[in-house]
């Protein structure tokens, strides 16, 4: 073997290294450009999944404030239907005075009638009152408002200060 032998020997070995190194080379950057592809996709997912989760909390949180302003909307009606109930009461109170004074007016008015017309019978008003409080006195026991007295004689007889006359 000769010196130019082994130098094409030497050049040929040199030109295989040097091809296998470019072809690893080449390798090498392709897989790393489909890692690289890969991880693009993989992040794209991720940002898709977290834009989806991002909506749907979205959702949940315009979920949650509608149910708040239903549940304040509630409490406002609610307060509001209190407030009514407790004037319609007041008012049931004030209405309910306002009969029992006009029943007393026209219990007085039918007294002073009574005192002042000369017809009025005082022993038949005696025997009709007695009878009108002791059913009166059946009916009070079965309701809470007070009995207005019987209509006739007021006054528990005919002594003095009733102004009838027998």
């Amino acid at each position: 073997m000769d010196t130019s032998t082994i130098i094409w020997i030497v050049v040929g070995i040199v030109v295989v290294i040097a091809i296998v190194v470019i072809v690893v080379m080449a390798t090498n950057r392709r897989r790393r450009e489909a890692q690289a592809e890969a991880g693009r996709r993989k992040a794209a997912e991720l940002r898709q999944s977290a834009a989806e989760t991002d909506a749907a909390a979205r959702q949940r949180d315009a979920d949650a404030a509608r149910a708040a302003a239903d549940a304040k909307q509630a409490q406002a009606a609610a307060a509001e239907a209190r407030l009514e109930a407790d004037r319609l009461d007041r008012e049931s109170v004030e209405r309910q005075s306002a009969a029992e004074e006009l029943r007393a007016e026209a219990d007085d008015h039918l007294r002073k009638a009574d005192r002042v017309d000369p017809d009025v019978d005082a022993d038949a008003d005696r025997d009709r009152d007695a009878d009108a409080t002791t059913t009166s006195s059946a009916d009070s026991a079965s309701t809470d408002r007070p009995v207005a007295e019987p209509l006739g004689r007021h006054s528990g007889g005919n002594g003095p200060g009733n102004g009838r006359v027998r």
